[in-house]
């Protein structure tokens, strides 16, 4: 097998093709983050973006989207924000996961969202844990799904939905809102309640902005930024950012307007979602890793995630573990202690900002 290291700008038309071709034969790599647009649009803001094409004889059977820092340590393209990993190929291919980190000058390289069925990185890695990714399963027939959930949970928000109708405005959803107005505003929303709760502020950073507003309304069937929003009146009460394929909707920032919280906007949203989406064709929705309670609420199934990391036996390797290891450790013990972790939070915000 060979494999050549390129700028995801450096694809050409025929690999796109083969890569939305090997997407297509698998839908566990059907996830708009393992896109190669996806892929394109990171590299125009990250220097550190790559993808390894892996041919045999003439014939193209994966890609391989990375990120290599210093001293060869790796990392998923988009690592930070990318919820689905991995390497996109043809159905039953085997790789040497050693041969393809020296390849791609990788002394090791790290995962945290690693999709299901990546058997030779699952093999050779080293396994920190075990997550999922609640789903919601969808078929042609959306009321299938609404059956299957709680009969409690339902009659509660059915409950709450005709509240708002009265109280608001009748309710609607629009599936692809095309008004950059209300990303805008989403972002606004979305930057103000990661700031209340105390969390890292990514909505901050021009960059990532840049590469929100790229892929809103991308012009691709297999990703594209989406924002749907569910409007009481003319009143916009939730909306959600996230990356559509022709089989996965992917939730990437959900967020509602604190003023109609009683209503469980956010909830009422992912339903209609729900009930919309399976009658154009998508296979499923990714609520995104997490256990928030309304995901568990949700969710019809889990998909299976890996975090671990996979390293070559060298020198620099060792050095690449080294600093894993102090990271996962400072991390750790932010995340024990939720004062030290706000506090850090609004550290790194109000750094950006003044960046």
């Amino acid at each position: 097998m060979d494999v050549t290291v390129l700028r995801p700008d450096e694809l050409t038309a025929a690999d796109i093709d083969s890569w939305h071709a090997m997407q297509c034969a698998d839908l566990a790599l059907a996830s708009p983050f393992m896109s190669p647009e996806f892929a394109r649009v990171v590299g125009h803001q990250r220097a550190t973006a790559r993808v390894a094409r892996l041919t045999r004889g003439s014939r193209t059977v994966g890609f391989f989207p990375f990120e290599r820092h210093a001293l060869g340590f790796g990392k998923p393209i988009g690592s930070g924000f990318c919820d689905c990993q991995g390497l996109i190929h043809e159905p039953g291919l085997g790789w040497d996961p050693m041969e393809l980190l020296r390849a791609c000058g990788l002394a090791t390289w790290e995962y945290d969202h690693l999709a299901a069925g990546q058997i030779p990185f699952e093999t050779e890695g080293t396994h920190l844990a075990k997550a999922t990714s609640p789903i919601i399963e969808l078929n042609s027939e959306a009321q299938t799904y609404v059956e299957r959930l709680r009969h409690s949970f339902v009659k509660a928000l059915r409950r709450k939905e005709r509240k708002l109708g009265r109280e608001v405005g009748p309710l609607r959803l629009v599936f692809e809102e095309a008004d950059p107005k209300l990303l805008d505003t989403l972002i606004r929303w979305k930057s103000a309640q990661l700031r209340a709760k105390g969390h890292l502020d990514m909505l901050s950073k021009v960059w990532f902005l840049t590469i929100l507003r790229e892929l809103f309304g991308l012009p691709s069937e297999f990703c594209s930024g989406i924002v749907s929003v569910l409007y009481a009146g003319e009143e916009p009460v939730a909306m959600r950012y996230q990356l559509l394929s022709r089989r996965v909707l992917a939730s990437w920032f959900p967020v509602y307007h604190s003023r109609f919280s009683r209503y469980s906007p956010g909830i009422l949203l992912c339903l209609k979602l729900a009930e919309t989406a399976g009658t154009r064709g998508i296979a499923y929705i990714d609520l995104g890793k997490g256990t928030e309670h309304y995901k568990t609420d949700l969710k019809t199934a889990e998909l299976s995630l890996s975090e671990g990391y996979v390293e070559r036996h060298t020198a620099k390797a060792a050095l690449c573990r080294l600093r894993m290891a102090s990271d996962s450790a400072v991390h750790a013990a932010v995340r024990a202690n939720p004062t030290l972790h706000r506090a850090a939070a609004r550290a790194a915000n109000v750094a950006e900002r003044l960046r």
